[in-house]
């Protein structure tokens, strides 16, 4: 009896072992709408471009929009090259890879696009738009950890697992999710290439987030390297925090007498700090008679 074939197996072996040069008859019949009838050509369906639609949760949120229209005219010279992928949704295709071809061909004016169609679950679907992407390094720092952040949290799979069908380190996956504690700022700067991961992993380790936006600063205008900006983010870690200003003779001497005015009050040791009108009282017991009595003390001077 034939066992089911683990998809994730396919994807580390890349996109070629998820797209069948042709597509056999049972295929067709099942997946293909009854009262349609395209022209198959080696595997490949001419589908109605408007009956195609975006997949709202592929790993690809930024497109750029000069590329697309550089595509569009190599489209309206050569035609799409390469089909998209898509699977049925309705009476119309969801996009599982090849959204930019899709976006180029609409803006080149064409009525047809030439497709595969799979029949992919909402995981296979992740699976395939996210190896696509980052075959063709199409999606940006954040993009790609978003993707990886939702096949861990939506559909279970473990860093390692996830490492294997993308073909990376599970240590890549782990410094990939890491960026995604940054701050906008921080995404914003990496989504538009203005600095790289590595920048963005040694602005999470500063401890003053006050000063990223100064350590962005040097980055981008100072064209530092990764190296630099972890040995800036170094030092800057390493200066002293600021200390209380010491108080002079006069300040200390009233703090002294304010303690033993309440070790009076209280009949029990106190232990008072303070400075720039700011500070803490530490009153000890040693029984819960005591704690009884110093409550009491509190409630006469407060007149109950």
């Amino acid at each position: 009896m034939a066992t089911k074939r683990d998809p994730r197996r396919s994807l580390g072996r890349g996109l070629d072992a998820l797209i069948p040069t042709n597509m056999d008859a049972v295929a067709k019949e099942e997946i293909l709408p009854k009262k349609a009838t395209p022209e198959y050509r080696d595997g490949v369906v001419e589908l109605d471009i408007d009956r195609v639609m975006s997949n709202k949760a592929q790993p690809r949120k930024f497109f750029d929009e000069q590329k697309i229209r550089e595509l569009a005219e190599s489209i309206r010279e050569h035609g799409v090259i390469q089909p998209i992928i898509v699977r049925k949704n309705g009476d119309n295709w969801l996009i599982i890879a090849g959204e930019r071809r899709w976006r180029a061909s609409r803006v080149a004016g064409l009525k047809k696009i030439p497709a595969i169609i799979k029949d992919y679950s909402d995981k296979e679907l992740m699976e395939v738009s996210l190896i696509e992407n980052i075959q063709r390094e199409d999606l940006n720092p954040i993009e790609e950890a978003e993707a990886y952040e939702k096949l861990i949290g939506e559909y279970h799979f473990t860093q390692e697992d996830l490492g294997k069908s993308v073909g990376k380190d599970r240590s890549t996956i782990t410094n990939a999710l890491r960026l995604l504690k940054a701050s906008d700022v921080v995404k914003e700067k990496l989504i538009i290439g203005e600095i790289t991961p590595g920048h963005a992993r040694a602005i999470l380790a500063l401890q003053d987030r006050s000063m990223e936006a100064e350590v962005l600063e040097l980055i981008v205008n100072g064209h530092l390297s990764v190296r630099e900006t972890e040995r800036l983010v170094k030092k800057l870690n390493a200066q002293p925090k600021d200390k209380p200003e010491e108080l002079d003779e006069q300040e200390v001497a009233a703090i002294a007498d304010l303690q033993d005015r309440l070790i009076k009050l209280l009949g029990t040791k106190v232990s008072l700090t303070a400075n720039k009108g700011k500070g803490k009282v530490v009153i000890e017991f040693y029984s819960n008679e005591e704690l009884d009595r110093l409550l009491e003390v509190f409630e006469r001077g407060q007149g109950k």
